[in-house]
């Protein structure tokens, strides 16, 4: 029988602790063209700047975000200008990059700071003034209808010309897929229809991934295809990108694959911009040629949401792409949410750069006020020079919101910011986040999709009105194929972007469509040009009761094609056909098997283990002395962690399993302890290690954890940590008790708490086998 030997009270210890931490980091001296407050600014871009006041913990600045706005009230959604977090430790002075500012406005700003290890600070909100300005810029103003008795008017003109159309898609990203991937066909054969099939669903004509990189990257984390240095001689396929892309284009041979980074492997910092990191980009399309027989079109050269470097990607990424035989895939940066479109003006001084980086695409491009307003929403609007450069401008993550809700931020307010981003920014090409929440509940984000499938075990599934709002305008029109007809996309009213149009023409035919958003009831005449067809016109319609509606189609009359629109409607209007509704039967909603075992012997070796979610680190299927299968955490070190200045990270790699409402129940596994330590959870609630965790480390030592608060702590005496051990918590009412091959070493009072099991590991190759989750 095992000693048990519990630590003396260490409370004392603990406390000078958490205060010898208790740092705080401070912003001050805002200063606007170097002055605090100032009146009659004459320049319509000025300068900012502050001083940063570090502490023990963030000596230096780790980012900054400036936030301009019309009222003080409205500096919690700016509607003059947002950077958005910028990683940078300079504190200006930094020009101001929005819309030109007019004579005698007011104008109220304020900064926030982050440490360069964490920690978050905001100024006391100021102000500044405008004086007269000399020669003040013409601002934007988009195109709006004119209105013949009320009735608006749009002409289709054989001459008007705008940009190509290049496509609607999704970033699966952030794990966001995670549980999609362990549904069955045929059901899961029907939820990639949904998203991917041409005329059927969603029909995304463009799909982004993560490259991933072990650690967190929003709601869990994916694997690295080369998690070490020795493995990026031999990369290896993992997680379910690869797949999901070959699916993707298995229901669509056109569809446009791209792929980014969030995190990067610790052998590849600090710094990630150099040759070798431009080899793990490389190598990540080795994978998919080889592996998946996949070419793949676009790699996004960047960090996610983190800019990118120019040098890096003239004299590494881009030769070696050259060298290894993929001169057709192109580049796209700098996949940031800052910074309003700045890469233009480096463009100006490198033309290196510019020749390199065949598309541009910013995050959030109108903004994140999830609300009904959010399309009218400044966000970051693409500026002159990303206009007059005649690249490729995209949207490559946007809009990340529940596509269950058809008000508010949700799908009518997609589909008017899908019309808005070429209305207002000329923008191409618009992709969410996400095309389907796969997510288990209560893990960050855990509603966000297009539409939502978290429960393979039931096969049950969700579709949502989003589907059918993007349907819209993939439906109706094909990347490459089609254009924009600038002077037939507009608003109805000056005011607001809530009821827009735009038209788009085939290229090679008179065929043409349109995607109409309404606010309001209106009254159009839409006369169409030599050149269009005249031919039968389809009309689908979505409103809040029902979605993507055929309606009585419609013929021309001289020419001319009048309808009258419901308010809060989507419509288009096409001279094509072959649109549908695709519908499947549903599977009934099942809760998590309970009781449930695993002995992870169904997947292959490498594979993912079924119902799992790694929100860091990464475990997978391995293979034990004796032959059969287990559970293996396979990240040797902590890595380059996705914004690390601005959110905090997992402690350690993790992963959930089970139901989130489970409450009375006991858990049990057994581990190998290679090194380090393990934990077995139970009542854990998302991706931060929220809730009960008993850890027993190599050495026989063994802590019951609640969140990151130790509990009970002891050491069992003759532990071998070179055998198998069996790990089990129970909860009954309230109390918990652990035990260590079924003796137990604790048993305590607990909140009534509920909540999912969770494995988790040092970064070191511990093991996990047997796990069984009763109601014993």
């Amino acid at each position: 029988m095992a000693i048990i030997m519990n630590y003396r009270n260490v409370l004392l210890v603990s406390l000078l602790f958490i205060y010898s931490f208790a740092y705080s980091i401070e912003v001050k001296d805002i200063k606007c063209n170097n002055i605090i407050n100032p009146s009659g600014v004459i320049t319509p871009y000025p300068f900012f700047s502050w001083t940063y006041i570090g502490d023990d913990k963030s000596p230096k600045q780790g980012g900054y975000r400036i936030l301009m706005a019309t009222s003080l009230e409205k500096l919690k959604y700016p509607d003059i200008w947002d950077t958005g977090p910028t990683s940078t430790s300079k504190m200006g002075p930094f020009k101001y990059r929005g819309a030109p500012l007019k004579t005698g406005q007011r104008v109220y700003w304020k900064v926030m700071v982050w440490g360069n290890n964490r920690g978050v600070a905001h100024s006391e909100p100021s102000w500044f003034e405008m004086g007269e300005i000399k020669n003040p810029e013409v601002v934007f103003q988009p195109h709006v209808f004119p209105k013949k008795e009320s009735v608006l008017q749009i002409e289709l003109n054989i001459s008007d010309k705008g940009r190509t159309f290049e496509g609607i898609g999704g970033v699966s990203a952030g794990a966001s897929t995670d549980l999609l991937y362990d549904y069955k066909d045929p059901i899961r054969s029907q939820i990639l229809d949904y998203l991917f099939k041409p005329k059927f669903g969603a029909g995304f004509q463009h799909l982004k991934v993560e490259m991933g990189g072990g650690e967190n990257s929003t709601c869990g984390s994916e694997p690295s295809h080369a998690i070490t240095r020795e493995e990026l001689k031999n990369p290896v396929s993992r997680g379910y990108e690869f797949w999901l892309m070959k699916e993707a284009r298995n229901r669509n041979s056109k569809i446009i694959l791209e792929y980014l980074p969030w995190s990067f492997p610790a052998y590849l910092k600090p710094n990630i911009f150099t040759s070798e990191s431009a080899e793990y980009f490389v190598s990540y399309l080795d994978v998919a040629k080889k592996e998946w027989n996949l070419d793949i079109d676009w790699v996004a050269a960047a960090e996610n949401e983190n800019y990118t470097n120019g040098d890096w990607i003239v004299n590494n990424v881009r030769p070696l792409l050259d060298e290894r035989g993929y001169k057709n895939v192109k580049i796209q940066g700098p996949d940031d949410n800052s910074g309003d479109w700045k890469i233009f003006e480096e463009f100006e001084k490198d033309n290196a750069f510019n020749n390199v980086v065949e598309a541009v695409g910013y995050h959030y491009v109108t903004g994140r006020e999830f609300n009904e307003n959010m399309v009218d929403g400044r966000g970051r609007p693409t500026t002159k020079k990303a206009k007059n450069s005649g690249k490729p401008l995209w949207a490559s993550e946007d809009w990340s919101w529940t596509g269950k809700d058809w008000g508010g931020a949700g799908a009518l307010n997609l589909a008017r910011m899908y019309n808005k981003f070429y209305i207002r920014d000329r923008i191409t090409k618009s992709l969410i986040w996400a095309p389907i929440g796969s997510i288990y509940e209560s893990v960050t984000w855990d509603k966000a999709g297009a539409m939502k499938a978290n429960s393979p075990w039931s096969g049950y599934y969700e579709v949502w009105p989003t589907i059918w709002a993007t349907a819209h305008t993939t439906q109706f029109a094909e990347p490459y194929n089609w254009q924009y007809l600038n002077n037939a996309c507009g608003l109805f009213d000056k005011k607001t972007y809530k009821g827009s149009c735009v038209t788009l023409k085939e290229k090679e035919s008179s065929n043409w469509s349109m995607i109409i958003c309404t606010e309001k009831q209106e009254e159009i005449e839409i006369k169409i040009g030599k050149g269009f067809s005249l031919s039968k016109v389809n009309v689908w319609k979505s409103d809040e009761n029902e979605q993507f509606i055929k309606q009585e189609s419609l013929i021309p009359k001289d020419g001319i094609l009048r309808l009258s629109l419901n308010a809060k409607s989507i419509y288009s209007l096409t001279t094509t056909s072959g649109q549908q509704k695709g519908t499947y039967v549903i599977p009934k909603k099942k809760a998590f098997p309970f009781p449930y075992k695993e002995d992870y012997e169904d997947r292959k070796l490498g594979d993912l283990p079924k119902y799992h979610s790694d929100q860091t680190g990464s475990f997978e299927i391995a293979l034990k002395e004796d032959g059969s299968h287990c559970l293996k955490q396979i990240v040797p070190k902590q890595g380059y962690d996705w914004m690390r200045i601005y959110r905090r990270s997992n402690i350690k790699p993790n992963t959930l399993v089970g139901d989130v409402n489970w409450e009375n129940y006991t858990c049990k596994v057994d581990v190998f302890i290679d090194e380090g330590n393990v934990e077995l959870g139970g009542h854990v609630k998302g991706s931060y290690l929220k809730g009960y965790r008993f850890q027993v480390a190599k050495n026989g030592n063994w802590k019951l954890i609640f969140d990151k608060k130790v509990l009970k702590e002891g050491v069992i005496y003759n532990f071998d940590g070179n055998q198998w051990h069996a790990l089990k918590l129970t909860f009954q009412n309230k109390e918990i008790e652990a035990f260590i091959d079924e003796v137990s070493v604790v048993k305590l009072p607990h909140k009534k708490t509920k909540g999912y099991v969770m494995l988790a590991s040092t970064y070191d190759e511990n093991l996990f086998d047997n796990l069984e989750i009763t109601n014993e």
